[in-house]
This record gives structure tokens, C-alpha cells and sequence, in this order.
């Protein structure tokens, strides 16, 4: 097994403890590890959400933000959101700016696959259109952001429990608004 294998490890106090395989810490008894998420805009002000591919161990199928992703042991956490970007959807980011620095959440889908993150939430530009990778995403949209809020809001069970909790928490689509009129 490789590093790209691995994820870390974190103690309750978010500090690194050690490393294990990718396979053991998404299961029904998941360990504190490090973990990330990106919210994408376009220059129009959309924001991109995907639905994550059937096959997937944790919550397959179910809409979630731009993309998420673990960094290998010793990679910078802004070089694994690059290199998740690619490898998922094809796309080049700008603009990457530190949003919620401390999300961390636990959660069980429906299969009992548990998710326990420290998980740094990141947004974005691109100007690139998503190319998917089928193993990780199904489908993806560009969508106003006041329209997720909406749709996070009336039915929260269709979208992965982590964007929901960032959502709140960031208030996200602000956030996007901002940069909207910021650009």
C-alpha cells in the first residue's frame, strides 16, 4: 500500500497521531482523520455541486458540494485540493480561499458507513466546465446559490450531511454572493 493510500490520522485535539489505510477509516467504526471539502463557483456566480458516483462506500449517489478529498500523508492540504480537483473533475482552481478552518462533523449513512472528519472547508473559482471522473462523480450541476439554500433547507436528506452542516455553519452562500460581487 501507498502513501496515496493512506489518510491521517488525528487526535481529538485535530493533531496529527499516525497514518492508516484509506479502506479502514470509512466503515462502521471510523477514526478521527483529516479530510476536505471545496465549494466551486464559475465567474457568473454559480455554484457547482455533484452527485457522488453509486459505487461509492459512503453515501453513493447522494448530492454533495464541488468535491472532497483526503490529503496523503505529508501533502500540504492546499496540494491535495488541487490535485483532487483534477482527478475528479478535470478542472483548474483560482482564487482558493480558507473558509471554515475547523469543520469537523461525524455522520452515518444509511448503510452505516460512518464519515469522522476534520475536515477544512475551502471555496473556489474555475473557468474551466467539469469533465467528470466516473469514479467519483455521476452528475454535476451549476446551480445559484440561493437556490441550494433553498433546496438544503427544505430537503436536507438529499444532500450529503456534510454540505448541509457546512452550509450552515459558513453561511456558505453569503460567502458566494461576496465573491459574486466581488469579481
Amino acid at each position: 500500500m501507498t502513501d496515496a493510500d493512506h489518510v491521517v490520522l488525528l487526535d481529538d485535539e485535530g493533531r496529527a497521531i499516525g497514518t492508516a489505510p484509506k479502506s479502514s477509516v470509512h466503515g462502521t467504526d471510523t477514526a478521527l482523520h483529516l479530510a476536505f471539502s471545496c465549494h466551486v463557483v464559475n465567474p457568473d456566480g454559480l455554484v457547482l455541486v455533484t452527485r457522488r458516483a453509486l459505487d461509492k462506500q459512503a453515501w453513493p449517489g447522494v448530492w454533495s458540494n464541488s468535491f472532497c478529498g483526503h490529503p496523503k500523508p505529508a501533502e500540504p492540504v492546499l496540494a491535495a485540493v488541487h490535485r483532487r480537483a483534477e482527478f475528479e473533475l478535470g478542472i483548474t482552481l483560482t482564487d482558493i480561499e480558507l473558509a471554515l478552518p475547523l469543520f469537523r462533523y461525524r455522520a452515518t449513512d444509511a448503510n452505516g458507513i460512518v464519515e469522522h472528519e476534520v475536515c477544512p472547508v475551502y471555496t473556489a473559482l474555475t473557468y474551466d466546465e467539469p469533465v467528470l471522473n466516473p469514479l467519483e462523480v455521476v452528475d454535476a450541476r451549476w446551480v445559484e446559490p440561493a437556490e441550494l439554500a433553498a433546496s438544503l433547507q427544505t430537503t436536507p436528506w438529499a444532500f450529503s450531511p456534510w454540505l448541509v452542516l457546512q452550509a450552515e455553519q459558513l453561511h456558505l452562500f453569503d460567502t458566494v454572493a461576496q465573491r459574486r460581487r466581488a469579481s
